[in-house]
């Protein structure tokens, strides 16, 4: 069965629920899967080394679940209007993906969480379009026909599903952004297949 890779980073834990409401709009999909894999966090300390698996939650990713994938959804939270280092990080490891074309041809979506509704979160879904632009990705949003996307008081943008977790990451991802996620997840299966047909 045709996999999409689900990747992402979290910190406090708001991102991995986006990420897991994602995978489920992808598995609704007949015939599509969700493969869920994570980054590990980046050290300040040059000599530390993370475990090759996490204590907890999925497997770290890998260059073959990239070759494997039919498609991808990439999640971080934000850090001044930018991606986390983790998964800025990862991405500027794949040159070698990026020379083998890879990605080239495999739609993508993006996924954010920020402690405040205006915290960056369209900025930062923006920029880490970048990069899998220029792995020649096609690039899959949120369109209109989305009804709880004109509505939403909470997160959702036509760029990509979005959290707004609180100052300190007290607030709970909620019914609409769950909702969001799981249509950008189907969407971005539903289009897989279209682009494998």
């Amino acid at each position: 069965m045709p996999d999409i890779l689900v990747l992402y980073y979290s910190n406090s834990g708001s991102v991995r629920e986006l990420a897991r409401h994602i995978a489920r709009g992808v598995d609704s999909v007949v015939g599509m899967s969700a493969r869920v894999r994570t980054v590990p966090k980046v050290s300040t300390v040059v000599e530390a080394t993370a475990p090759a698996v996490p204590d907890d939650g999925p497997p770290y990713v890998t260059s073959t679940d990239l070759s494997e994938c039919v498609g991808l959804s990439m999640g971080s939270p934000t850090r001044f209007g930018n991606m986390a280092a983790p998964m800025k990080y990862f991405l500027d490891g794949l040159g070698g993906e990026w020379m083998r074309g890879t990605l080239a041809g495999k739609p993508a979506c993006v996924f954010t969480s920020t402690a405040s509704m205006h915290g960056g979160q369209e900025s930062t879904l923006l920029t880490m379009m970048v990069p899998l632009l220029h792995h020649g990705m096609v690039i899959v949003g949120l369109p209109f026909t989305e009804p709880t996307l004109s509505t939403t008081l909470d997160g959702g943008t036509p760029y990509g599903a979005s959290h707004v977790a609180g100052a300190a990451g007290e607030l709970p991802v909620s019914d609409v952004e769950k909702n969001l996620a799981f249509a950008l997840g189907k969407r971005l299966a539903v289009i897989a297949q279209k682009l494998q047909a």
